[in-house]
């Protein structure tokens, strides 16, 4: 999917024509285009939205049904701008099915929308769509330089003129001012104020703002570079996957594989606001392990509703059926009967062996228990999967404009190169199993042969069996996370790597580097971090962090449902 954003630079300007004449335009090319206004200009959910149904009406292109300005509003009242952006990107996401583009409309900067800069910013971000800003003159900019000096602010907000996905501009340059407004003229003096490429895509004139819609869509769409338009929708792009995307992708995905997941926390009150969450999203079927009238007794002190459907298992009730199997299980370790009743107090334990025994299809702990609690009985029952040697972990790091994949976080103290190795190719299909490109960062305090010492020969080894083992994948090291990810570093550092500048898998040398980078990362930035994933057993079992928020949760037993797919 090629996604064209269209924006303006005041309210006063058809938004809507300019986006129905791209639509003709680039149809009239022979491509499929499809469109969205993701929110409405409309103040209620149940008023129809003009843009949707204009387009509709007279272009025969259903769109999905916008957000209304008062379902924003609530959103960034409380905070909650990433969850407005993954709804965004859902209907972005439906209104792309089956076309080769589709034109995003923004929201129109007016008095009633304050908030519009802040949307449309956030939106080109999320949904990684190219940009096209439409001006007009007015009374306030008279002259050609005063004009291009406005379009040059709304660039700005955009990362400015040096944004790559920054393509060019529509200008309406009706002759009301008395100056002259041609597109030579314009281009010229914004290469003489701004010494860059200041492309016009479309020069028509429309001084009544009460211009036939239609009308005025078709004179944009005889006047667009639709050349260009095509050449853009074109280009080979790398699917960046942000994190509104990636949520959305991870809900719907859990959805559909209707999972059942075992919360043997089910106690534990942040627990069961996920599980909550999750029952009345259909992310999962979820079970907790726990008291009924206790977990009854901590939503009511939480003023949650209870889900109907939502299951709760008293472990008492269902202890003694998973003596056998247990014992089963470990019989070449000395299990008794004895052994195993003891051992099925455990909650964990108890849901392991549901897992084990195929009754649940994935398991999520942590939020009160180690990591050792949780990963010890699934090495023991799951075990690891026959293509494996170890089980390692990956946090999936939402970070503003990308989603990068962190590991080894949370399992392996100090792998050997062997290991580290392992934990790449690991980390790499996790990646590719989320829609992300993996391009393997293996992490050190030194990049390519600039140090020594024991700990950056240990990279440097990994690195090599890596490429032995997946000649496929593109890895580096050792790099330092800075050449990693910052593309001008990267260009000093490690000029001819392929990885440099643009990883998406770290890959870090130890668990205490590791743990605490993601942490610092996590805290400071105000990243949300999904996970940790385990990777490498043959039914899926995840860990929490004992800090994890009620959104973490939910995110990891959506995760935990995605990984039970291919799990047998």
């Amino acid at each position: 999917m090629h996604a064209f954003f269209v924006t303006s630079t005041d309210f006063e300007i058809n938004l809507t024509s300019i986006s129905a004449g791209l639509i003709q335009a680039l149809q009239n090319k022979g491509m499929k285009v499809g469109f969205c206004k993701p929110i409405s200009q409309q103040i209620t959910e149940h008023t129809p939205d003009y843009a949707t149904q204009l387009i509709e009406k007279t272009l025969n292109i259903k769109s999905p049904h916008p957000l209304s300005r008062k379902q924003v509003e609530q959103y960034l009242s409380q905070g909650l701008l990433d969850l407005a952006l993954e709804d965004c990107a859902h209907l972005v996401q439906e209104a792309a099915q089956g076309n080769d583009i589709v034109i995003v409309e923004g929201v129109i900067p007016s008095p009633e929308a304050s908030y519009a800069t802040l949307i449309n910013t956030a939106l080109v971000k999320s949904l990684n769509a190219d940009i096209i800003i439409a001006a007009q003159p007015s009374e306030r900019n008279t002259t050609a330089e005063e004009f291009i000096e406005n379009i040059k602010i709304q660039i700005q907000t955009f990362g400015g003129i040096k944004n790559s996905r920054f393509i060019g501009t529509i200008l309406n340059t009706h002759a009301q001012t008395g100056t002259n407004l041609s597109k030579a003229h314009l281009e010229q003096i914004a290469h003489e104020l701004f010494n860059s490429q200041f492309k016009i895509i479309a020069n028509y004139a429309a001084p009544d703002l009460n211009t036939d819609t239609q009308k005025l869509a078709a004179q944009i769409s005889q006047t667009l570079d639709t050349d260009y338009l095509t050449q853009r929708s074109h280009l080979k792009q790398e699917l960046r996957i942000t994190p509104p995307i990636f949520r959305y992708q991870l809900v719907k995905r859990a959805v559909e594989a209707n999972k059942r997941i075992i919360l043997p926390e089910g106690n534990e009150p942040r627990t069961i606001q996920a599980a909550i969450i999750c029952q009345e999203r259909k992310i999962a079927r979820c079970v907790l392990l726990a008291k009924p009238d206790e977990v009854k007794r901590i939503a009511n002190e939480l003023t949650l509703q209870i889900p109907r459907d939502l299951e709760i298992i008293d472990p008492d009730t269902i202890r003694q059926q998973y003596v056998a199997p247990l014992v089963e299980l470990r019989k070449s370790k000395g299990m008794t009967e004895a052994l195993a009743t003891e051992a099925l107090q455990d909650t964990v334990m108890l849901g392991t062996t549901m897992l084990a025994t195929g009754d649940v299809d994935g398991l999520v702990s942590g939020a009160v228990h180690t990591t050792a609690n949780t990963v010890r009985p699934a090495l023991q029952l799951i075990k690891t999967a026959p293509e494996y040697n170890l089980v390692s972990s990956v946090f999936f790091m939402l970070l503003p404009e990308q989603v990068l994949v962190y590991g080894d976080c949370a399992i392996n103290p100090n792998p050997t190169a062997e290991q580290l190795a392992d934990i790449a190719i690991q980390s790499a299909e996790s990646a590719t199993a989320f829609g992300i490109t993996p391009r393997i960062a293996m992490i050190s305090y030194s990049t390519g042969s600039s140090g020594t010492g024991a700990d950056v020969e240990k990279v440097k080894q990994a690195t090599d069996l890596v490429k032995q083992k997946r000649p496929d994948l593109m890895v580096d090291g050792p790099l330092q996370y800075d050449a990693a990810t910052v593309d001008s570093i990267a260009k000093q550092k490690a000029p001819n790597s392929q990885v440099a500048g643009k990883a998406t898998v770290f890959v870090f040398p130890d668990l205490n580097t590791g743990n605490t980078t993601y942490k610092a990362v996590q805290r400071s930035a105000q990243v949300i971090s999904v996970g940790p994933m385990l990777q490498g057993l043959r039914k899926p079992v995840n860990d929490l962090s004992r800090g994890a928020l009620v959104e973490d949760i939910v995110f990891t037993i959506a995760l935990t449902a995605i990984q039970a797919i291919n799990k047998k």
